[in-house]
């Protein structure tokens, strides 16, 4: 049964969905969105006295409407465009067939949630909002379950084989004022492998969620940079299960924008599976990150990693909330869990929450978090060989953040990211 909530979380639940209306569809797909208002009307929104709330502050993200957020304007190339991609473009959550690729060139099966929603066969209808019922227990949460009932579009990808390029979505963002909400499905068949990446600001608030089903012997790569637009507010989900033998491999860098929460729920289901995510994130100012992590084991013999490293200044907060759950019967669990903060000033803060629960005997689980300045012995190493203060200090701040980036399995695609995190410290010199 439902924990009756207090009377101000009601109040904000009920203010939140006034102006919102269930989008129409075929019968599978009203039904998925039916259940998920019903959850969201059971828990309510949340507050900061909700356990994984403390940190970080939802009002934003429970106001009726979005507060403005100015579009940055830059003349830097977006990520990923050096990259062999199909690309798929949203601008303020709206899909753009003008500026997106031919979906049919992806080699792989590609749909948008909008143009499916009248057909009551399509295979995304007994998976959409599945997977986010799944993650509701034994945490909340409210959001997603917000996204599921209201989300009209987003894209539904399945893969059968190896596709041939990475699919890429471009979010973009041109109203100030812009609020979506985009559901994105993707069914890993067994044997098939699939590269996702993600760029853009989106809108000045977004509510993400991605649903990802990965058939016995499958392989998920996914790479995340979220953009640089300051004022952004952002709450994402990605929910995945893992069947026998499969891969799942998930990296975000985050760089600036106002609040960023990044939630994670990943069930390790079929034996031999193995699930990494990871993140880097680098925040000036008025800067608020929060990834929020929970992997369950209910399978033998299987792996999980969790890298979080966050770069903070003037003022920045990071966030790590990461549970590793591992059931009765997965023995041969291997879990890691790592989460640090590199603070460049004594004004920022990073608020870890690292958890294990584990019901197995034979396993091997670790978990630790640290906060720190910039090794001093290492800067007075460098800088006794010649290299410049700054330089020095940014070589230490690449080296802190590179355990992440090793999590991203294509050279190509790191390469990249390294080059932004780059250019992220070339701008804040001085």
């Amino acid at each position: 049964m439902a924990q009756a909530r207090p009377g101000r979380a009601v109040d904000a639940t009920r203010a939140r969905l006034a102006p919102l209306k269930l989008p129409e569809g075929a019968a599978p797909l009203t039904a998925a969105r039916q259940a998920a208002l019903a959850r969201l009307s059971d828990m309510g929104l949340p507050g900061r006295r909700d356990e994984y709330w403390r940190f970080t502050d939802p009002a934003i993200l429970n106001a009726p409407e979005a507060p403005a957020a100015a579009v940055l304007e830059t003349d830097e190339a977006p990520v990923f465009d050096a990259i062999d991609r199909l690309r798929l473009v949203f601008v303020d959550g709206v899909f753009d067939p003008a500026q997106s690729d031919d979906p049919a060139l992806a080699g792989v099966e590609i749909s948008r949630l909008a143009e499916v929603a009248d057909d009551d066969i399509h295979w995304a209808h007994g998976l959409y909002g599945t997977l986010e019922a799944r993650g509701q227990v034994p945490v909340a949460r409210p959001f997603a379950a917000l996204n599921t009932a209201f989300a009209g579009d987003g894209v539904l990808i399945r893969v059968t084989g190896r596709a041939a390029r990475p699919v890429s979505l471009c979010y973009l963002h041109r109203d100030a004022r812009s609020d979506i909400m985009l559901h994105h499905v993707v069914r890993v068949e067994s044997g098939a492998s699939l590269t996702l990446l993600e760029n853009g600001p989106a809108a000045a608030r977004q509510n993400k969620v991605l649903e990802v089903d990965i058939a016995d012997g499958g392989a998920f790569h996914h790479v995340r940079a979220q953009g640089r637009d300051h004022e952004r507010r952002a709450i994402t989900h990605i929910f995945a299960r893992l069947g026998t033998e499969s891969l799942f491999k998930s990296f975000t860098l985050t760089v600036n924008g106002s609040l960023v929460r990044n939630e994670a729920v990943i069930e390790l289901t079929g034996d031999n599976a193995t699930a990494h995510i990871a993140g880097a994130a680098v925040g000036d100012g008025a800067f608020h990150q929060d990834d929020t992590v929970f992997v369950t084991h209910d399978a033998l013999n299987c792996e999980s990693r969790q890298v979080f490293k966050k770069v903070l200044r003037n003022g920045a907060t990071g966030v790590f909330q990461g549970k590793i759950l591992v059931k009765e019967g997965a023995q041969k669990t291997d879990g890691y869990q790592i989460s640090q903060g590199l603070m460049l000033d004594g004004d920022s803060e990073f608020l870890a929450k690292p958890e294990l629960e584990i019901y197995a005997d034979d396993v091997a689980c670790s978990h630790g978090s640290t906060t720190g300045a910039i090794d001093e012995e290492a800067l007075f190493y460098l800088r006794s060989r010649g290299v410049a203060l700054q330089d020095a200090q940014d070589m230490l701040v690449l080296a802190f953040l590179s355990e992440a980036l090793d999590e991203v399995e294509s050279e190509e695609i790191a390469g990249d990211l390294r080059a932004r995190l780059e250019a992220w410290l070339e701008r804040r010199r001085g």
